[in-house]
C-alpha cells in the first residue's frame, strides 16, 4: 500500500491570479520570505532551494533571546556558505517556525545550523525544511505556496525587498573577499620580507675590521676595532 505524507491530498498551483503588475528580470532575485521563528517575525529569511541544511546566525538567536547554553552538538562542518572555505557550525538548534496569518497558518519545527559568522539574512532555510512543509517555491512570481488547514497558505515577496537583499549581500560578499586578499597578500609580504638593513650605532661589527687590544701584554683585556688596512701602532 502506498505510504502518503502529511498534506500531500492538497494541490498547488500557479497562474495569473498570482502574476505581479510587472515581473522584472523573472529568475534573477532570490525569494527572501517573512515567518515567524520562535516569537518573532523575522523579514530577511532566505528560501534557499539548493541548500541541504537550514542554517541561522548566532547574532539572530540573540535577537530572538536564546540562551546558547541551549545549542546542541554540530554533526560536522560543511561548505558553500564562506566562499572557498568549510564551515564550522557552533551548534544545532531544533526551533518553531510559522507560516501563514492567524487564520490560516502551518508550523513545523526545524533544525537550524547556528554559525559564529555574521551574514545579511536572518536565516536561511533549505531543501528539508521545503519538503516539511511540503512548499513550492515560485522564483519568477517570488512567491512560496504550501497546504494549510484552511486552504494553501501564500506568502509574498517583493521585487523592491529582494533587490535591497540581494545588493546587500553581494556587497557583503566583496567586502569580505578584498579582506582575505589583503589579509593574503600582508602574510605574503612577512613571509618573503628582506633582512633588516644595518643602522648607526649597531654593535654588529662592519666587515674588514679587526681588534687590537689597548694593552699588548693582556690578551683577554680591552680592544679596539680598527679597520684591517691600518697599521696596529
Amino acid at each position: 500500500m502506498p505510504q502518503y505524507l502529511n498534506w500531500s491530498s492538497t494541490p498547488i498551483t500557479f497562474n495569473r491570479d498570482d502574476h505581479p503588475d510587472k515581473v522584472i528580470a523573472p529568475g534573477v532575485y532570490p525569494l527572501v520570505v517573512d515567518p515567524i521563528i520562535v516569537n518573532t517575525r523575522l523579514s530577511k529569511v532566505l528560501m534557499d532551494g539548493g541548500s541541504s541544511l537550514n542554517i541561522i546566525y548566532l547574532e539572530t538567536l540573540d535577537l530572538l533571546g536564546i540562551e546558547r547554553a541551549l545549542l546542541q552538538p554540530s554533526a560536522g562542518g560543511f561548505h558553500g556558505v564562506v566562499p572557498g572555505k568549510k564551515a564550522l557550525p557552533v551548534g544545532r538548534i531544533d526551533l518553531p517556525v510559522y507560516f501563514g496569518t492567524a487564520a490560516n497558518f502551518r508550523k513545523e519545527v526545524l533544525t537550524f545550523e547556528v554559525v559564529g559568522f555574521r551574514g545579511t539574512y536572518n536565516a536561511i532555510i533549505g531543501r528539508p525544511s521545503y519538503a516539511r512543509f511540503m512548499a513550492i517555491p515560485n522564483y519568477t512570481y517570488l512567491k512560496l505556496k504550501m497546504p494549510g488547514p484552511k486552504g494553501v497558505i501564500t506568502v509574498s515577496s517583493s521585487y523592491e525587498h529582494a533587490y535591497e537583499c540581494d545588493v546587500e549581500c553581494v556587497e557583503y560578499g566583496e567586502a569580505v573577499e578584498g579582506s582575505a586578499k589583503l589579509a593574503s597578500k600582508l602574510e605574503a609580504l612577512a613571509v618573503e620580507a628582506p633582512e633588516p638593513k644595518r643602522h648607526v650605532g649597531s654593535f654588529e661589527a662592519a666587515e674588514g675590521t679587526k681588534k687590537i687590544p689597548l694593552d699588548p701584554k693582556d690578551t683577554d683585556g680591552k680592544a679596539l676595532m680598527i679597520n684591517a688596512d691600518l697599521d696596529p701602532k
